[in-house]
């Protein structure tokens, strides 16, 4: 189950890209999020390979399928056949957008995990093909920047410090297989279902010898990039035209219409408490650029003396439209 030398120290060096503090720090533990499929799995063997005692394994059981106890049970084996630590961590998945709520009971438990264990860092294995696929099934959707913006070599896990690291973003899903190439994993019956987008498309780019699928992942990262830049120019937006009034915000825009779009979410969601859908900012910009005032959510934004004016709407108007 040892990885070839050339993989593990590919993989070092791309860990190391993404936690220089971390990987020449003996003391620094890294947690590695293992659902027990092949591409989680290779990241378990090249992490334990590559940093040989400093890894910890945690695999979250979303109870959503039968079959998931036993999914974390093979994982633990795994994890007690290579000597290392392993938890298993049972969540409730709230109602609603299955996923969604998945995602975030998978990050809060595997937060909670990762500071009883003092560890370091979290690793899980997005790899280039996600990204592409990530990046097609969104330019079917017509999402905007930020909705293409491809998945980042580093950020931090939802909610907390801790830093979320993805080291093999570049690497493709057959590589990871190779790397796992005699080693039981898991085959998740939702993958070869064609009810899913990501699916679908998975089957049209395995198809479509033509495309090449690591620069397809390159582009998402540049969109990371560009997105990023207009997170920078949203938020020197904001400290020059936006200021507080006794009932809410006023917004004097100046910015180009993508970035204005983020200064409005940003208002929206620092009085509503909410963060808005985009179709709803972009349908306010397109009234408020007409001179109408409109309303969004439990706001009322209007017109007036070249900016734009944010308060809350009377109760008894938000009554009316609930």
């Amino acid at each position: 189950m040892t990885p070839a030398p050339e993989a593990v120290e590919r993989f070092r060096a791309g860990l190391s890209s993404v936690w220089p503090e971390g990987v020449e720090a003996p003391e620094a533990r890294l947690a590695v999020a293992v659902s027990g499929g092949p591409d989680s799995t290779a990241l378990l063997l090249l992490a334990h390979a590559a940093l040989p005692g400093r890894v910890e394994a945690a695999t979250v059981d979303h109870r959503l399928r039968p079959e998931s106890a036993g999914e974390a049970a093979g994982v633990a084996a795994l994890c007690a056949a290579l000597g290392l630590p392993h938890a298993t961590l049972a969540v409730e998945v709230a109602p609603g957008n299955v996923q969604a709520e998945a995602r975030a009971a998978r990050y809060a438990a595997m937060a909670e995990w990762i500071e009883r264990r003092g560890l370091a860092a979290l690793a899980t294995a997005h790899h280039a093909d996600d990204q592409a696929e990530t990046l097609l099934m969104r330019l079917n959707r017509a999402s905007g920047v930020a909705g293409l913006a491809g998945a980042r070599g580093r950020g931090v896990v939802p909610g907390t410090a801790i830093p979320l690291l993805r080291p093999v973003l570049d690497w493709r899903r057959a590589e990871l297989g190779q790397v796992v190439a005699g080693v039981d994993t898991v085959q998740d019956p939702s993958n070869a279902n064609d009810r899913f987008d990501r699916v679908r498309i998975r089957k049209a780019l395995a198809s479509a010898e033509w495309l090449d699928v690591a620069a397809i992942a390159r582009s998402a990262e540049h969109l990371a990039e560009a997105d990023a830049a207009l997170d920078w120019m949203a938020a020197l937006e904001w400290r020059s035209c936006v200021s507080r009034e006794p009932m809410g915000l006023r917004y004097r825009p100046q910015a180009p219409r993508a970035v204005v779009l983020r200064v409005l979410t940003r208002c929206i969601t620092e009085l509503g408490g909410e963060e808005p859908r985009g179709s709803a900012v972009a349908r306010l910009l397109e009234s408020l650029r007409e001179g109408r005032p409109a309303s969004i959510g439990d706001l009322v934004v209007r017109p007036n003396a070249g900016g734009w004016s944010f308060a809350r709407a009377p109760l008894r108007a938000v009554r009316k439209r609930s």
